[in-house]
């Protein structure tokens, strides 16, 4: 009942936005008479927050058509690698140029889609062949594609490695950015253990939930506040009929985002009054950006229900890796056989998601790595956003991380 009710509420907002953007625009034009009165500018300016605010959204699109390598202007076309029934490998090829070491850019599978992580795949196109886990959204899978849960997430990170690997150009680099930061390390310890000749030559952690218990924050509080049950009550519904998954049960995207925004309402309550006063102003471009952030903020998916409650219970309750308990598919995940992959652990001093320290831990994990395979950065005056996207992403963090793939090339 509940996503019945969240759909009809949807389709109501979507009447209300195409009404309120049709009066703003109206209210705009320089042919009507009524956009010279007083107070014309205000009112357009209002309806069209509101437009923006409750408009209905899809995936959006990467958009990033050229790069510069070089000094010189690349084009660059996004290819399909692997096609999976919950995700694909997308690869973003530069015409004309195959230099540079390969990349799979882990993304999360928290109620985003993974151009979320645009401004990342945007600032490392120039320096890395760069491939990226595009997950589809729950609802659109059909059941007869079965299940995915957080040991299927890990095979499908090997998978994509394999992929990457099939034409003999070797070992990539990896990089999970926050919640992929568990499945991907499994995924490492698990190649390593096998001693897989694809296993990544690099992993970079970017603010992800390694190990909890290390300086929580309220995220981490809700997940260990409630029993395992009742989250298998109160959050995971069925997909309704008039989607492809209809019957699937999964973790809805609203009630993620949901979530999110009122975690930092006051700070999304300021940015819309901001967006307000810069349209009346007529700073057309400031009132971009804060369009531009929404536009992806507010673009979400949904998880499958076996997914998002394994990773409650192994990352969030009972601290499965941290303790040496987690077990992927009968196997123990032992991070000490990680022996000869770079290991980079980046956090943010202002990240609100995961805690100074519980990305770090992945470090102190991996015993038989040498020290000279381990870096740690802790980004000061950084938030979770900013250590994946950003002006301090661009300039302050991409260059340790280029440089880390540099230090621990094949």
């Amino acid at each position: 009942m509940l996503y019945d009710a969240y759909e009809m509420q949807r389709s109501m907002l979507a009447g209300a936005s195409a009404m309120a953007n049709f009066g703003a625009g109206l209210l705009q034009n320089p042919a009507n008479p009524f956009s010279y009165m007083g107070g014309g500018s205000i009112v357009a300016s209002a309806l069209e927050v509101f437009a923006h605010a409750s408009a209905p959204r899809g995936k959006p699109e990467f958009g990033l058509d050229s790069t510069t390598v070089d000094g010189r202007e690349v084009k660059v076309h996004e290819e399909i690698v692997l096609r999976k029934p919950f995700g694909q490998l997308k690869r973003f090829r530069r015409e004309g140029f195959e230099g540079g070491p390969k990349l799979l850019i882990v993304a999360p599978m928290s109620g985003h889609y993974a151009t979320l992580l645009r401004g990342t795949v945007e600032r490392l196109l120039p320096s890395a062949d760069v491939h990226i886990t595009d997950w589809r959204d729950a609802k659109l899978v059909p059941t007869s594609a079965g299940k995915f849960d957080l040991d299927d997430y890990v095979d499908y990170l090997i998978e994509f490695l394999e992929a990457m690997g099939e034409d003999g150009s070797g070992r990539a680099h990896m990089l999970a950015v926050c919640q992929p930061s568990v499945p991907a390390y499994a995924a490492v310890a698990l190649m390593s253990a096998d001693k897989h000749p694809l296993r990544p030559l690099t992993l970079t952690l970017m603010g992800g939930p390694v190990d909890t218990r290390e300086a929580p924050t309220s995220v981490n509080t809700l997940a260990t506040e409630r029993p395992h049950a009742w989250f298998q009550q109160n959050v995971i519904v069925s997909v309704p009929m008039t989607y492809p998954g209809a019957g699937r049960r999964v973790y809805p995207g609203f009630l993620q985002l949901a979530g999110f925004m009122s975690m930092n309402l006051g700070n999304h309550m300021t940015s819309h009054f901001e967006l307000f006063k810069h349209l009346v102003r007529g700073d057309g471009e400031s009132a971009d950006a804060t369009k531009g952030f929404y536009e992806e903020y507010r673009s979400v998916c949904d998880m499958t229900a076996e997914f998002y409650l394994q990773t409650i219970d192994v990352v969030f309750q009972t601290h499965a890796l941290p303790k040496g308990e987690y077990i992927h598919r009968g196997r123990r995940v032992d991070p000490a056989a990680i022996t000869d992959v770079g290991l980079l652990a980046i956090e943010g001093e202002r990240d609100d998601i995961s805690g100074i320290g519980q990305t770090k831990a992945s470090l102190t994990l991996a015993t038989a790595l040498p020290e000279g395979k381990k870096r740690y950065l802790m980004a000061e005056s950084v938030g979770h956003y900013g250590i994946f996207n950003g002006s301090k992403w661009r300039t302050r963090i991409a260059p340790v991380v280029e440089e880390f793939w540099a230090a621990n090339a094949a």
